[in-house]
């Protein structure tokens, strides 16, 4: 079962704190087809300050962009190369959002599994498409599910 940490985690994905929302991928398809992270929910995140003061429940559009971030490294952990054999830069750009159901609040404490699969991915006229499907649990039990459509673009370097 190939898992990775934090270090990993950011030099596959842009984001940083405070939006970075996936702590460690405990599993996934060497192929790009399926991806287990974990989101320790604490006390400490800022959107717990105005949402809501008294009783913290974080934000379902979260919950969402952390299924977004994890096939965004489902994709991103696959071995991707260039043609002369090494590792190509890539981002994901979130494109769509389908049948998002949220089933439970996610409070500090809980950790989030969040799953992810691939259904499907295709290169159209050079640019790279996909569609994944993504639930998160807490302690087995469902609390938000989506189905997500995505593009893989070239990472550009900073000038």
């Amino acid at each position: 079962m190939p898992s990775y940490g934090i270090d990993r985690i950011l030099k596959l994905l842009p984001h940083r704190y405070p939006f970075l929302l996936i702590d460690k991928v405990e599993d996934y398809a060497e192929d790009g087809s399926h991806l287990v992270a974990i989101k320790n929910v604490t006390m400490n995140e800022p959107f717990f300050q105005g949402h809501f003061p008294g009783k913290p429940i974080m934000p379902g559009v979260l919950h969402v962009e952390a299924i977004a971030q994890a096939c965004g490294l489902m994709c991103l952990s696959a071995t991707t190369k260039d043609a002369t054999g090494g590792a190509t830069a890539y981002d994901t750009i979130l494109t769509g959002i389908e049948g998002a159901r949220f089933r439970r609040m996610i409070i500090p404490g809980d950790t989030m599994r969040i799953e992810t699969t691939l259904i499907m991915h295709r290169t159209f006229a050079g640019q790279s498409m996909g569609k994944a499907k993504g639930v998160v649990t807490i302690d087995g039990k469902l609390a938000t599910e989506a189905t997500l459509s995505f593009a893989l673009i070239p990472r550009k370097e900073e000038a």
